[in-house]
């Protein structure tokens, strides 16, 4: 059906996604604080992938290092994340979504965008909750909005299981005294720079004049922040089947690595996994990229286009090499992560783009 504009938006997101379906796998979770992260070993460097209601209470939330949330919740259940089974679920609750008979635009394995043109929006958000609960024994919360910044945001006053509007009508009451942090893309980075202008919350966003917002950010973004304050956005729900632009892999070693062969066997592995998952598209890599995370805490990322796109793994490997050589030689690594960017399939050539320079 591809792209169009709705007079509803409907955002539905699966509550506690990733323990719910481990807890239709051992029913003995239930009720129980579960963490789902890495390997399911707090002494790895990974991170909380998400966390059950109960974990939630003491403090564990997703992207805490592992270690730290089974400190804060020392008898909590930590399992290991389980790809596979997790993009199954997700398929099948996409699948009913779609059986609807609504426009479903997916944002990830837990969420999705529903375009609405009924006159009752809720008994359209009802008739999703009992229709992904019967085909998968999932629950979820559904948020109403006039947008797709205002579902969004809508949904989070729904959790657990519920259904909440939200628009151009109750906007300011329901969030103008909130915390600008409490905007769906404004991270804590963002909402100390607006604080240092006196911006704290939804409402002193939404008043600030325009030039501050541009000065600050850019005339983009600083516009869209504005924007954002007053809760505008698109309502436009497009069910065009995302198509990868492309594949990383990256990994937190438990030892740092210490040495170039270290690192090199290392960076092997890693564009070995990228090239398979780019292989299983088909499609030619046209531009690699090497993230490096030096001990204790420091991040370099670089990228290099590619003279021809290839599917070569030999080729591949030889590129990432080669922005290894800008590695600092004296520095223990961390993390490493490696991107291959592939041609897109409508594309007659890969566009250009400025890659990082220097060491890293």
């Amino acid at each position: 059906m591809g792209p169009r504009a709705f007079p509803w938006v409907l955002h539905v997101d699966l509550d506690q996604f990733l323990v719910a379906v481990e807890v239709l796998r051992r029913p003995e979770l239930a009720g129980r604080q579960v963490i789902v992260g890495g390997r399911g070993d707090p002494a790895e460097r990974t991170v909380v992938s998400t966390a059950s209601y109960e974990a939630r209470a003491l403090g564990v939330g997703s992207g805490m290092p592992l270690r730290v949330a089974a400190r804060k919740a020392p008898d909590a259940i930590i399992l290991p994340v389980d790809h596979e089974a997790y993009l199954e679920a997700s398929g099948h609750v996409m699948d009913t979504l779609r059986g609807l008979g609504t426009v479903v635009e997916v944002l990830g394995w837990d969420e999705a965008f529903l375009g609405c043109d009924a006159g009752d929006p809720e008994a359209v958000a009802r008739r999703a909750q009992a229709a992904v609960l019967d085909a998968t024994r999932l629950h979820c919360s559904v948020g109403i909005g006039d947008n797709k910044i205002r579902a969004k945001i809508a949904t989070g006053f729904g959790k657990p299981a519920g259904i909440f509007r939200l628009t151009a009508r109750n906007w300011f009451d329901v969030m103008g005294d909130r915390p600008t942090i409490d905007l769906w893309g404004v991270g804590p980075k963002v909402s100390k720079r607006l604080a240092a202008h006196g911006i704290r919350t939804v409402a002193d966003l939404a008043a600030t004049d325009g030039d501050v917002l541009v000065a600050e950010f850019g005339p983009r973004m600083g516009s869209w922040y504005g924007d954002l304050g007053r809760g505008h956005g698109s309502a436009v729900v497009d069910d065009t089947p995302w198509v990868a632009r492309g594949h990383s892999r990256e990994t937190t070693y438990q030892r740092n690595l210490t040495t170039p062969e270290q690192v090199q066997a290392a960076l092997r592995d890693l564009v070995a996994q990228v090239h398979a998952d780019t292989e299983a598209e088909g499609r030619p890599v046209f531009r690699v990229g090497l993230k490096v995370r030096y001990a204790p805490f420091f991040t370099r990322d670089r990228s290099k286009k590619l003279a021809v796109p290839t599917r070569s793994l030999a080729e591949l490997t030889d590129a990432v090499l080669a922005l290894a050589e800008g590695m600092e030689p004296d520095r223990e690594v961390r993390l490493l992560g490696v991107r291959a960017e592939m041609v897109m399939p409508d594309d007659g050539d890969a566009t250009e783009r400025t890659p990082v320079r220097g060491r890293i």
